[in-house]
């Protein structure tokens, strides 16, 4: 209760006029039924972990609106309601997919960029497959294998992160597909496999939602042990090649982000914002684990940030700050941080009108004594958040940002 109130009054307190106290603001509005009601409820069996899709994640979504509703908080703007349509594709991995260079079969691979496709054409060893390695060379209708990475580094990270340049180099130079060689151990692949040879989430794009014809190019990573492939076709060259793809249809799945705005009381000030956002989705059902319980509720990721997020519309609904307040409970971040990339893509409020944004998610950690702001020393924040902490007898430190998962 302590470390909750703490956070409501670090939020209030930043910007807030004075008056009454931000500690008796925080005290007046934090309840701790009221939290632990909210918390109780999103993680819920009935919610099945509220992964993205789902019914029960529209519940979550309808619960989270009418949460914002009842403090007060006004709707999106342009659509009316609280919601924020967010349209996703959902695509499998390809039913077949079989590729043997020089008469060995690629056994450990992934579909990146799948297509229908049967090819016994010409292939060509590329390098790192980056702008450079194109030139002088004809790769029109061929199918180009590169190393996964950059000169620089190999780093199966660095794979991901060069991903769409490289498949445009290709293509832009007439290649029929690319075949990426990742140079990893057996546990970063074990990582690999399981977050791309399963059904995968990305929000829609045009090409999705015009229902174009399905894809002619493909894009495909390989296993590649200490880079044994790689090295092997640089020395002998490809002389023999079989590729085989029959790709999966995608299916469109509707989400929602969960929005609300508290208007603020300064005339001039109330034209800037300060976001208070979560993601409210979580993994939904998985593996039993050694209870045999499937249901992944996600009460600590994320339904204490989001409580943290509702308990600040209530907290602002009775005492709004000078600026405005935006609220944004994101949907699909387990899914690769896609709510948050489609509210930035088409925000309902111009960007440039956002002064500050605070984030909770993963919180409810143990030492009660601490509160942790990831990049507390990059915000100008910083003297603020360490005076309201200091306030509860807390200390305030920083914890380096947390990377991100790739998928």
């Amino acid at each position: 209760m302590k470390k909750i109130a703490f956070l409501f009054a670090v939020f209030s307190g930043l910007f807030a006029v004075q008056g009454q106290t931000e500690n008796e603001k925080v005290l007046a509005t934090v309840d701790k039924s009221d939290i632990e009601g909210h918390i109780y409820f999103l993680a819920d069996d009935l919610l099945k972990g509220r992964e993205t899709g789902t019914p029960e994640n529209k519940i979550a979504a309808s619960y989270l609106a009418n949460a914002l509703r009842g403090y007060g908080a006004s709707p999106n703007p342009l659509t009316g309601d609280y919601y924020q349509e967010v349209k996703l594709t959902k695509s499998k991995p390809p039913k077949q997919l079989r590729l043997g260079i020089n008469g060995t079969e690629y056994k450990y691979k992934v579909a990146l960029l799948q297509a229908d496709l049967l090819f016994k054409g010409e292939a060509v060893f590329l390098g790192h497959g980056m702008e450079e390695d194109y030139a002088g060379k004809d790769v029109t209708k061929k199918l180009v294998v590169v190393r996964g990475g950059s000169p620089e580094s190999s780093d199966f990270r660095t794979a991901f992160s060069l991903r769409n340049q490289k498949r445009e180099w290709a293509r832009a130079n007439g290649a029929f597909g690319l075949v990426e060689l990742i140079n990893t151990n057996q546990g970063n692949w074990g990582f690999i496999d399981s977050a791309l040879n399963g059904p995968r989430l990305d929000v829609a794009t045009e090409e999705d939602n015009a229902v174009k014809e399905k894809n002619t190019f493909s894009h495909i990573w390989v296993f590649d042990k200490a880079g044994e492939k790689a090295n092997t076709l640089e020395k002998e060259g490809i002389n023999k090649v079989g590729y085989f793809m029959e790709q999966d249809d995608k299916e469109t799945v509707i989400s929602q982000n969960v929005v609300g705005i508290i208007e603020g009381t300064d005339p001039q000030l109330k034209n800037e914002y300060i976001i208070y956002s979560a993601h409210y989705d979580h993994v939904g059902v998985g593996s039993p684990d050694e209870t045999g319980d499937t249901i992944y509720n996600g009460a600590r990721d994320n339904a204490v940030g989001v409580t943290t997020v509702l308990s600040m519309a209530e907290n602002l609904g009775k005492y709004p700050t000078r600026r405005s307040a935006l609220f944004i409970l994101f949907t699909a971040e387990e899914k690769g941080l896609l709510g948050s990339k489609y509210y930035v893509e088409n925000p309902v409020l111009p960007l440039n009108q956002m002064v500050y944004c605070f984030n909770s998610d993963n919180a409810g950690y143990n030492d009660t004594s601490k509160a942790t702001i990831i990049g507390l020393p990059r915000t100008t924040a910083e003297g603020n958040i360490k005076k309201a902490v200091s306030e509860f007898g807390l200390t305030a430190v920083d914890d380096p940002a947390p990377e991100q998962g790739l998928f």
